[in-house]
């Protein structure tokens, strides 16, 4: 898998999820066998550029290449500006987000808001690509509603402005993250444009990622919400695919250690205050399918200090070992039974 000058180890990607994929996140991901990840979202207004959120979400330090940001906004000017700057301190591939759903994103007119106004996204795809010289992608959706679908002319459109790959979510503004993934219209965009695409939507299993690539003819899955605690599914996905066998879940230990290490990258990135707060919801995550871990989310989310929530979480996961050796997520392990 090619993207620009970078080759990638395989095509298995994280998605950007704004408030989920943090450097620590991403790197974690990437240790476990994403082949390639994204920034969060960053502010294309120049006025956010220099605030603690956009200089986290642009933080690159000792990341594995390539390193990517996404960003968002409706002005071409103000975007093909922010490409440029994330390019200057350290950005090797630019994404343009024209996929998020969000209300307070689409009622700026950005993310998959754009979508409405094809004009505008050919001006913005063409800004962008003209002001860097490293590969600019594109995220979007097939259409801002069932009736007003443009996948097609958007991909065409892309293609034709220089864009290096594009990832395409399965689904409509309107849909957000509701009903099934349209895996045909992502097959179709394969169809019409010969740069690599793609699918993103849904794909939450090894078996699922294999049947999407063969459904669409996709050079690449990305993977979003069923990462969210459970970073390994990328090594899972890709051994699956290069073998055609699933690996088994991991062990508690192994678990222990990985989250150990998430957490203290976490903390060292936000500080105490900030990454307690923070950490909570990757801990809910990886919990939230192990025995008791509803009560220990409950119990971890009034604990106050790093040193605190990872005692807590190490002993939580000990006790997981009355289990068995490897952790017992319920769902994870019907599947791999069958």
């Amino acid at each position: 898998m090619q993207i620009g000058p970078y080759t990638l180890h395989n095509n298995v990607f994280v998605a950007p999820m704004a408030g989920v994929t943090d450097r620590p996140f991403r790197q974690l991901c990437k240790k476990l066998g994403a082949g390639y990840a994204v920034s969060e979202m960053a502010a294309a207004n120049p006025r956010l550029w220099h605030t603690d959120k956009s200089t986290r979400r642009t933080n690159f330090d000792g990341e594995m290449a390539p390193k990517a940001v996404q960003i968002v906004g409706a002005d071409p000017t103000e975007l093909a500006d922010c490409a440029r700057h994330n390019v200057d301190r350290g950005a090797q591939i630019i994404d343009i987000n024209m996929g998020c759903p969000a209300k307070k994103v689409c009622n700026n007119w950005c993310g998959s808001a754009l979508l409405q106004h094809e004009k505008l996204v050919g001006n913005i795809l063409d800004a962008v690509v003209k002001a860097v010289n490293v590969p600019v992608t594109l995220k979007f959706r097939t259409g801002w509603d069932r009736t007003n679908k443009n996948a097609l002319t958007i991909a065409r459109m892309a293609e034709a402005a220089g864009i290096a790959m594009l990832t395409l979510h399965g689904r409509t503004r309107a849909d957000a993250y509701t009903g099934q993934a349209e895996y045909d219209t992502i097959a179709a965009v394969k169809s019409a444009v010969s740069i690599p695409v793609v699918a993103n939507g849904d794909i939450d299993s090894p078996e699922k990622a294999k049947c999407v690539l063969d459904q669409t003819g996709a050079d690449a899955v990305m993977i979003g919400r069923a990462a969210q605690g459970r970073p390994w599914i990328f090594r899972e996905i890709d051994h699956y695919l290069r073998t055609g066998e699933r690996l088994p879940p991991p062990t508690v230990l192994e678990v222990r250690q990985l989250m150990a290490q998430h957490l203290l990258d976490h903390y060292a990135f936000y500080g105490e205050t900030t990454g307690v707060r923070t950490a909570r919801k990757h801990i809910g995550w990886y919990v939230r399918d192990l025995p008791d871990g509803e009560a220990f989310r409950q119990h971890m989310n009034r604990l106050e200090t790093c040193d605190l929530q990872i005692k807590a979480v190490d002993s939580f996961l000990e006790s997981q070992n009355v289990h068995g050796e490897r952790l017992q997520y319920a769902f994870i392990q019907e599947k791999f039974a069958a």
